[in-house]
């Protein structure tokens, strides 16, 4: 016979082994078979990201020097028969090679441009690139072509105007070329604000200083940008743009420049200005 405090105390005591024995087993187990799972995550995760290095890894070494890389940006103006601006017909490597070249010597330094991390370096044209704007006139004006495009799939497209060369004729070569520069962190921080609306690129080389865009030009100085380039990189990076923000003297300049001058496009359209 029990009394109804042994029996209480049977109870607590039954509970207390309970607690130690049973319950302490699942709490000393949890962490047993939680911690393989969160090893197994972090594995697949560890995969993913080599497979993604592996994928992004391998960009042409011969596009890289000491200074400079040619930027995929830039490489439109080989590939892409749409491309708004001055095409290039010469082997990449030898481009890049060529512009340290003229670089080292040091007649050719670099020029600043529109923004600390913009540089030029002004140089001779020997790929023998034609120019790729001409002058608006009464004479030329009714062959002028406008409409919506894009540099790229993940920008915004834009209303831009452009001179067919089927109608215009071709043009003549240039006496220069303006080789744009980025630096390669400018270049890293455009990339990664939009990395969710393109694809991934290969890794951004060592040298401080990529080659984004080459213009063919006469003059030995940079020309204004297109308004519409002004106001996209004061959208900001997710856009596609620099993230500077427009200024009125520089924009009044452009358009003075731009409302007489169109570019020349090869192709039916262009993709973006």
């Amino acid at each position: 016979f029990t009394t109804p405090n042994g029996h209480l105390r049977e109870m607590q005591v039954f509970a207390a082994r309970f607690q130690s024995t049973v319950l302490g087993r699942s709490l000393r187990a949890t962490p047993v078979t939680a911690r393989p799972r969160r090893t197994s995550l972090q594995q697949r995760r560890g995969v993913a990201r080599s497979s993604s290095v592996r994928v992004m890894a391998g960009i042409d070494p011969t596009l890289v020097t000491e200074v400079f890389f040619l930027d995929t940006f830039a490489q439109r103006q080989w590939d892409d028969p749409q491309y708004s601006g001055t095409t290039i017909s010469f082997d990449k490597a030898e481009f890049t090679k060529k512009i340290q070249e003229f670089y080292s010597s040091g007649d050719y330094p670099l020029v600043d441009g529109y923004a600390p991390f913009c540089k030029h370096v002004f140089v001779p044209n020997f790929v023998g690139a034609k120019a790729s704007t001409l002058k608006i006139t009464e004479d030329n004006e009714k062959l002028l072509r406008s409409g919506y495009s894009s540099r790229t799939p993940a920008e915004l497209p834009v209303l831009t105007r452009w001179f067919p060369m089927e109608a215009v004729g071709e043009p003549p070569e240039t006496k220069m070329l303006d080789i744009i520069l980025y630096s390669r962190e400018q270049l890293i921080k455009e990339r990664d604000a939009m990395a969710s609306k393109q694809e991934a690129k290969p890794d951004m080389p060592d040298a401080p200083w990529g080659i984004i865009s080459i213009k063919a030009q006469d003059e030995g100085h940079e020309l204004p940008m297109q308004p519409i380039t002004m106001m996209r990189n004061a959208l900001g990076r997710e856009e596609g743009g620099s993230g500077v923000p427009l200024e009125r003297e520089k924009y009044d300049a452009s358009v003075k420049y731009w409302r007489d001058h169109a570019p020349i496009i090869k192709a039916a359209s262009p993709n973006g200005e």
